[in-house]
């Protein structure tokens, strides 16, 4: 049991927080629970969780902005938000600052410890992955490190999700080939997902938005109406 993966949980709410624990510990996993974002973030400066999960609407600390911390961290920390149905500006936002996924209030507990088991085994296979291929990728500006999902355009780093990265990756390991929506969303989910291929417009955007940070003449990801996406290796 001390080699299980750690899964943190924030949330407020008693009664919802001894239920997740119940639930994670059935499951296998160490638990370690918090009724705020501060106390949990004074736990994480000390040492990161194997996986998160945080309310939104939190005292003295909310799960956004924890989730800005957690990510200013580490990247590839799996992190999942609970919201409730009438809070989707702050989904959005939520996945922007670079949660992996999020479940609407009321949920039930067996699609919560799927989608858990299914980050954990992204982050499985991504390790494999990178131990089965080079550990670095460099096209043009763009340099990807695969182990340590660190991605830089022109020395500026990038604060990716695992998602995100993964789709970047995806496309940039083949420069002028036509990815679908559908092959990128097995690249960004590979196993069981819960998402649309429409997501995959999302993350390109995101993408797109967090290069054009920091070059403002980013264009290498393209749009092929009808068919998906493109990386095109700049030419300068």
């Amino acid at each position: 049991m001390s080699d299980a993966p750690l899964v943190a949980v924030v949330e407020d709410e008693d009664a919802l927080r001894e239920t997740l624990t119940f639930a994670l510990r059935r499951e296998g996993y160490r638990v370690a629970t918090y009724p705020d974002g501060q106390s949990a973030w004074d736990a994480f400066s000390r040492d990161l969780p194997d996986l998160a999960i945080l309310d939104i609407l939190m005292p003295r600390l909310d799960g956004l902005e924890l989730c800005r911390r957690l990510r200013g961290e580490s990247l590839a920390l799996p992190i999942v938000f609970l919201t409730s149905k009438d809070e989707e500006f702050d989904r959005v936002l939520g996945l922007e600052l670079g949660a992996d996924d999020y479940l609407c209030k009321p949920f039930s507990m067996r699609e919560l410890m799927a989608r858990v088991k299914v980050l954990f085994r992204r982050v499985a296979l991504s390790k494999v992955e990178a131990d089965d291929e080079e550990d670095r990728l460099d096209v043009g500006p763009l340099v990807l490190d695969l182990r340590r999902y660190r991605a830089l355009w022109r020395g500026n780093p990038l604060s990716l999700t695992v998602t995100e990265f993964r789709i970047l990756h995806a496309l940039a390991r083949h420069p002028g080939h036509v990815k679908s929506r559908d092959q990128l969303l097995t690249e960004g989910y590979p196993h069981d997902r819960y998402v649309s291929d429409r997501t995959i417009d999302t993350h390109i955007k995101r993408v797109r938005k967090k290069i054009g940070a920091v070059d403002e003449e980013f264009d290498a990801i393209e749009t092929v109406y009808g068919l998906g996406y493109r990386y095109r290796e700049p030419t300068s």
